[in-house]
């Protein structure tokens, strides 16, 4: 599916990163995980190549432009680059609107917004000089529906789906498609911590689950295999998308 390809990879230390490097490179590709955490990067390309994958790993802010733009040029002269998936992403302690701490808010933003701004600008002059490239920004599912208490995530997410739209329509006609995905609670990240900031969060679970039409919350295995529908062939004729993976959570 993604032979002789190479992957770059944000926020690939673990979760749906470290889950979405797995499949790609299970699929024959190359791939670069990239993680402010370098030595997580470390961790999950060292256990790829130790099962005999093509990985490699760099520590990467993805709010810092320029360290951006210079790995991924790198990446782009010694190994070719064909897709980019920026999934790094963090969230925030649950607060309504008007008690977030402006530190939170700005460094939510920073990292939601920013980062897939970045690593979109850098990825861009590479895919549209050889007409070809796959972009997915990991959105979520904050971005459709309302989540009380996380303004400042949706806001982000919201974001993200918009840009991707966006760059979808300039990029196209040079050979460039981007996507977006948006999952719903996974098991595991962003989605775990949610529940462990209530004061039952087994409860709070429980309760959650009910809300979805299949019963259960999400497995980081079943976004990754998504994101990498998206980067391959299969999904030639997508773009500008943004694709709901949660369990029918937003049409209940």
């Amino acid at each position: 599916m993604l032979e002789n390809k190479t992957v770059f990879l944000t926020g690939g230390g673990g979760g749906i990163g470290s889950e979405t490097a797995r499949m790609c490179a299970d699929a024959g590709a190359r791939v670069i995980v990239t993680d402010i955490d370098g030595d997580a990067a470390q961790s999950v390309a060292d256990d790829l190549t130790g099962d005999g994958y093509d990985a490699v790993s760099h520590a990467l802010d993805v709010t810092d432009p320029d360290q951006f733009s210079d790995l991924v040029s790198a990446t782009a002269d010694e190994y070719g680059l064909d897709a980019i998936v920026n999934n790094a992403g963090i969230g925030h302690d649950a607060a309504v609107t008007e008690e977030v701490p402006l530190s939170d808010r700005d460094r939510v933003m920073d990292v939601n917004i920013r980062g897939v701004w970045n690593g979109t600008r850098a990825a861009l002059p590479v895919m549209k000089a050889q007409g070809s490239g796959s972009i997915v920004n990991v959105s979520s599912l904050a971005a459709i529906v309302g989540l009380p208490k996380q303004a400042v995530y949706s806001l982000s997410k919201g974001a993200v789906v918009s840009f991707t739209r966006a760059v979808a329509a300039e990029a196209g006609r040079a050979g460039v498609r981007v996507n977006a995905i948006c999952p719903g609670f996974i098991d595991t990240g962003v989605g775990a911590e949610y529940f462990d900031e209530s004061e039952d969060p087994e409860r709070a679970r429980e309760i959650h689950e009910q809300l979805y039409p299949l019963g259960r919350l999400g497995e980081a295995s079943e976004v990754s295999s998504v994101i990498r529908f998206l980067i391959s062939e299969e999904s030639s004729y997508m773009t500008g998308n943004a694709v709901r993976v949660d369990g029918g959570y937003s049409i209940s």
